[in-house]
């Protein structure tokens, strides 16, 4: 077996585990989140259905004062209110946010990066 096809195998297995706590947060936290009228409006803009999952669980998984600055800037629309959802949820919530999160951009960034270097040509034999 290949270098590239074991680090693909496993990149796709933490995606696959990541999609599945992707819909779990969503059912746990984010449908909470979304009866609750103080937080209804403020989980930024959903582009598709869904997309405020992933609203929510960055607003969650990354630290507040790089999340602050995006809620500052000219397009705060588009991302959740950090402290107000920090408020609204337990500690569960937010450890989910955060195995899920970053399990889901780090697997996306390794696929993203197994593809570009296989177009480079340095898996080729």
């Amino acid at each position: 077996m290949s270098t590239f096809t074991a680090i693909l195998g496993c990149s796709v297995a933490v995606m696959l585990l990541s999609l599945i706590l992707y819909v779990l947060f969503g059912q746990i936290t984010v449908r909470k989140l979304r009866k609750n009228p103080e937080t209804k409006y403020e989980l930024g803009l959903e582009f598709a259905s869904g997309w405020d999952i992933l609203n929510v669980a960055q607003a969650l998984a990354t630290p507040r004062k790089f999340h602050k600055v995006l809620e500052r800037g000219q397009l705060a629309f588009l991302h959740a209110n950090s402290e107000l959802i920090a408020k609204h949820t337990n500690r569960f919530d937010r450890a989910l946010a955060i195995v899920f999160f970053w399990m889901f951009m780090g697997s996306a960034f390794c696929l993203i990066s197994l593809i570009i270097l296989d177009k480079i040509g340095v898996f080729s034999s």
